[in-house]
């Protein structure tokens, strides 16, 4: 893995070198409990695929890159989009990304491209997080039971410097009384770039409404309902992910 200081922070990343001219630069940021290495395979073959240059990082506290020395707070989410990402983008010197965001990350995507509308050429989004649903808060009490009675702790440590840190700010927030009003579906009229949304018709940590809400709010948004799979688009459907987000990024480089 490589390393590079931003804001601060030293963050572990991989940049996956363009195959063909002209196209943009793609970032791809993880879920909740992601890192780089719990993407596997895919990021190689998103490159492959769209020949694009492809970056792809933990954030802060995540798999080896440094924490926040402060707790998190139900503004976590708006914190990334609106500090850290800008951050690494300049470190970079990258201008106009396609982002393609899982979950949250998901979330921090649709976030920035409504801070800075004019940056993202385009977001990508599988499994994307608006608002808070009572299946998420299932979702999320049924992982706490998983983390307490199986060997979940010791694979997500394969992943994560501080692994019971990176479970514990995500379980505590979801659960947190001051986190049930989170709603970020007002930010989505301020997007201003191609939107592509992805999810699985048996997503355990939302329903379709997650996706429904950015086509009524986003202009010219692409909806797409994956059946047979969860919240993890990339793992249970890659080949359709990949042909989709082929799809838009040769659409938005030929618009």
């Amino acid at each position: 893995m490589q390393q590079l200081t931003v804001a601060g922070l030293q963050l572990e990343y991989r940049d996956f070198p363009a195959t063909r001219h002209g196209g943009p630069t793609l970032l791809l940021l993880h879920e909740g409990l992601g890192s780089l290495s719990m993407w596997g395979g895919f990021p190689e073959r998103l490159a492959a695929a769209t020949g694009c240059r492809l970056l792809v990082w933990s954030r802060a506290g995540h798999g080896g890159s440094a924490a926040y020395a402060e707790p998190r707070t139900p503004r976590y989410l708006h914190r990334e989009a609106e500090e850290a990402l800008p951050a690494l983008l300049t470190a970079f010197g990258i201008q106009r990304p396609v982002l393609i965001g899982h979950s949250d990350g998901g979330s921090i995507a649709l976030l920035f491209a409504a801070a800075f509308p004019e940056v993202p050429l385009g977001v990508a989004v599988l499994a994307p997080h608006e608002f808070v649903e009572e299946v998420t808060l299932t979702g999320v009490h049924a992982a706490g039971e998983t983390w307490a009675t199986t060997a979940w702790p010791q694979r997500l440590a394969r992943h994560h410097a501080d692994a019971p840190r990176v479970f514990r700010d995500w379980y505590n927030i979801w659960l947190a009384p001051e986190f049930r009003a989170w709603n970020i579906e007002s930010c989505l009229s301020l997007i201003r770039c191609p939107v592509l949304a992805l999810q699985g018709e048996d997503d355990e940590y939302g329903t379709a409404r997650q996706v429904t809400a950015i086509g009524e709010r986003v202009p010219g948004a692409r909806i797409q309902l994956l059946p047979a799979c969860g919240h993890a688009p990339h793992r249970d459907q890659e080949a359709a992910v990949l042909a989709a987000l082929v799809a838009f990024i040769d659409h938005l480089t030929a618009s």
